[in-house]
């Protein structure tokens, strides 16, 4: 089931916004990258990798594109520089497209029983934020959703999750500072599948100064929710801080070691120019970006759309 409103190839003012920072470094960089050329050669295209590896899309993926742009330009024989922005584009979209990053949020709703996303990520990286702004988003889309504060290790991260519950105006389950998060988790499901809800978003703790204790809490969370539903969670969505740029990199390497990532959402990208970093991240670790934050108003979360959001950086 697609969620949210796709952008069905519309222009979103809201995002360009958001992007506006990226965009314009990367113009700027890929504007002094062709100046005086007529046409695409090797110093244009070495100019283009520190281009894009100075927009934090990362070495590997840098160079995977240029390896691509190269092969586009072998084969046309001959490549204007006027013609580099739209091979760019298709290329990265491609390059997307094949990591499955923006499918328009699709999810599989499981027969008869609510459809479970586990939320990971540090703490700062507006892992609550995200969390509130994708039940207002489910709410909206008509599915009724119930949070689980599962994160009992800081109180004042159960205090946002219940600030965020009542703006979106979603029902919420928590317990005590110090609760067995499991615990936690068990009794929204519990909560979720009594009231017939089609979805249920789990906090969990933001920490990760020791990936053991995080890898056991986290597995025992799965194992508890498994009691009440079978294959739960569906979805472990960790939520990333695009503006850290490189440090994302490394957060994204540690959560996927300590549990089973398979959807990423990533954050803050109005107030960075680091934007290629979505990019990157998705190609690095072959898991699809599904949600990308472009503001600070509850419906700044977009469901990422590869197309739009390549189309942003570079038309």
């Amino acid at each position: 089931m697609a969620l949210f409103g796709l952008f069905n190839g519309k222009r979103d003012a809201n995002l360009e916004k958001g992007l506006e920072k990226t965009r314009e470094g990367v113009f700027q960089r890929l504007s002094r990258a062709i100046v005086g050329k007529s046409r695409v050669d090797e110093e244009v295209l070495d100019n283009l990798e520190e281009v894009l590896i100075s927009s934090d899309v990362g070495v590997e993926t840098t160079l995977r594109i240029i390896q691509r742009v190269e092969r586009r330009v072998e084969r046309d024989k001959y490549v204007g520089t006027g013609e580099l922005n739209r091979i760019l584009r298709e290329e990265i979209v491609a390059l997307l497209q094949e990591n499955e990053a923006g499918d328009g949020g699709a999810i599989a709703l499981p027969k008869g029983e609510p459809y479970v996303i586990m939320v990971v990520g540090v703490n700062g990286v507006g892992k609550t934020t995200t969390i509130g702004k994708l039940a207002y988003k489910f709410k909206e889309a008509g599915m009724p959703v119930v949070l689980g504060a599962a994160d009992t290790f800081r109180a004042a991260a159960v205090d946002q999750l219940v600030a965020w519950a009542e703006r979106a105006s979603v029902p919420i389950v928590k317990q005590g500072m110090g609760a067995d998060p499991a615990s936690v988790a068990y009794d929204t499901l519990c909560k979720a599948k009594a009231e017939g809800a089609a979805v249920v978003i789990i906090d969990t703790a933001g920490r990760l100064h020791n990936k053991v204790n995080l890898m056991n809490e986290l597995s025992k969370i799965k194992r508890v929710m498994q009691k009440v539903i079978p294959g739960a969670p569906h979805e472990v969505l960790l939520v990333l801080d695009g503006s850290t740029g490189q440090n994302a990199y490394e957060q994204a390497k540690q959560f996927t070691l300590a549990t089973e990532v398979n959807a990423l959402a990533i954050t803050k990208l109005d107030g960075t120019a680091k934007g290629g970093v979505v990019i990157g991240i998705s190609d690095q670790f072959k898991i699809p970006v599904k949600y990308i934050g472009v503001g600070e108003k509850i419906d700044d979360l977009r469901v990422f759309d590869r197309e739009a959001f390549v189309g942003s950086l570079l038309d």
